[in-house]
């Protein structure tokens, strides 16, 4: 009798673990506002048969205070990271580097609160993406990408 009331005590616990465990913090406006921006962005790419990457990491920014995101890529794959910030930021930039820290060539595009980086890993493995205020105001960040 003890070993099934302690079964199904950590059965509750466990599913417990995976309920609580599961939930995310709900996103702010901000964020919410930043991710519209970033999406309306790489819908630009996707007419150009990119597919947006399940996803997004977003943040707060201020100026000389960048952001570094790691993402695995795929030799042979192109991608695009786009980047959209709330109104206050006037001016971002997005960098990629390698995992060396040498940054990669890359086409680069920037308009106010958006920006975007795109380029064509020779080599899997571990990058870097680097988000920077270059004028503006502290304003929240939405980065996602995509990818063919």
């Amino acid at each position: 009798m003890k070993l099934r009331v302690f079964s199904i005590v950590a059965s509750a616990l466990v599913l417990s673990l995976c309920i609580f465990g599961s939930l995310q913090a709900a996103e702010t406006d901000a964020q919410v506002t930043a991710r519209q921006v970033a999406l309306e962005l790489a819908g630009a790419f996707s007419n150009a048969g990119f597919k947006i990457r399940d996803g997004h990491w977003s943040a707060d920014i201020q100026k000389d205070d960048p952001k570094l995101i790691e993402v695995n890529l795929y030799a042979g794959n192109q991608y695009w990271f786009s980047v959209g910030a709330t109104d206050s930021a006037r001016k971002l930039e997005v960098k990629v580097f390698d995992e060396n820290g040498k940054q990669v060539k890359s086409e680069s595009f920037s308009d106010g609160a958006r920006a975007a980086a795109g380029f064509e890993p020779r080599a899997s493995g571990p990058y870097y993406v680097q988000i920077s205020e270059v004028e503006g105001e502290p304003a929240t960040f939405c980065l996602l990408y995509s990818y063919q």
